[in-house]
């Protein structure tokens, strides 16, 4: 995998060229400022919340009977500021319908849903991006190590950060496909939510490869800026398939039911037509999880943390922010 590749799949590079099969977005540029703040390794504290959080307001007469140290040592945590970013956001954010999912130039933060109040990727605000991206590895990486799996030894090319948010959809998880190209051929296709069963999937999966596959043909193959590359698409209800995301060819993007060798050695990769169809197509390998059995749970959940840490890094419950305080101040009292 060369860096040129990684490049080719920033989403401000293919949404121009896709942008009549894909889901509605904006992009706007990513200050330094915001982030240096993304990156800073300090107290999660978000900025960029209009009203404090729902629970934090039910128990606010409780919270006004502490009585809070004068202590000139106190140090006051407070998230910076971004006024005109976060304007930005808002608008983009109300031109799409109220709620987006966020992403950045490659990656957005699945590995972080849980920490959201809604466990959900969807923001409605600036916010709910900070501590949603604040939280995630994906982020982090995106930030600091895009090219990290590239054998290519030139320079890293310059890069503009981006913050991409995408109209929020509903989208069901079961029809969620991550499709592999290899020198402009759709080799395979992979269940995206690899690690549970659908009973539909196994019983269409001949009209999903065949529907993906005219998909590929009409909208995709031979219009994206590499031979070599990873696309993932979403089927409605109506069957209709819509382009969701590119991602590089290589052990960056993650693989699902094929292994990587497999992909680029082309080994145990064969066509699925039946003996006796007399055709020059040839279709690309599809799997899907086909039974219960091989149900696995969801690789996301190696990120998350305590609810307790959650609950303290959110200020989401106030009064166990007010016990870890006065215990941090016994603990000084004691020293």
């Amino acid at each position: 995998m060369k860096k040129e590749q990684v490049v080719h799949c920033q989403f401000s590079v293919w949404y121009p060229l896709f942008r009549t099969v894909t889901i509605r977005s904006v992009i706007l540029p990513l200050p330094d400022n915001v982030k240096e703040y993304l990156l800073d390794d300090g107290t999660l504290v978000v900025s960029g919340r209009e009203d404090p959080p729902s629970h934090a307001q039910e128990r606010s007469d409780d919270a006004e009977e502490i009585q809070w140290s004068d202590d000139e040592n106190t140090t006051t945590l407070k998230a910076p500021e971004f006024p005109e970013f976060t304007a930005k956001v808002q608008e983009a954010i109300s031109s799409l319908g109220g709620s987006v999912f966020p992403k950045l130039n490659w990656s957005a933060p699945r590995d972080a849903y849980w920490i959201a109040m809604n466990s959900s990727l969807k923001c409605k605000a600036l916010s709910d991006i900070f501590l949603l991206f604040k939280s995630s590895d994906f982020i982090t990486r995106d930030l600091t190590q895009p090219f990290v799996h590239c054998t290519d030894d030139s320079p890293d090319p310059s890069l503009n950060y981006e913050l991409v948010l995408r109209k929020w959809c509903e989208l069901i998880p079961g029809a969620e496909f991550r499709c592999f190209v290899k020198e402009n051929k759709l080799i395979g296709i992979s269940q995206r939510d690899y690690t549970q069963y659908y009973d539909h999937i196994s019983k269409q999966h001949e009209e999903i490869c065949r529907s993906i596959q005219e998909f590929f043909e009409k909208h995709i193959q031979y219009k994206f800026l590499d031979e070599d590359f990873v696309f993932d698409v979403y089927r409605d209800s109506r069957g209709k398939i819509w382009l969701i995301d590119f991602n590089p060819f290589g052990e960056v993007t993650d693989s699902l039911l094929f292994t990587w060798e497999e992909l680029t050695s082309g080994k145990n990769l064969k066509g699925d037509q039946s003996e006796g169809e007399a055709t020059d197509q040839d279709y690309p390998v599809f799997r899907c999880t086909n039974s219960k059995v091989t149900v696995q749970p969801s690789p996301y959940l190696s990120y998350r943390l305590p609810k307790d840490f959650v609950d303290l890094s959110t200020g989401e419950d106030v009064h166990k922010l007010i016990d870890f305080l006065k215990l941090k101040r016994n603990q000084q009292d004691d020293d």
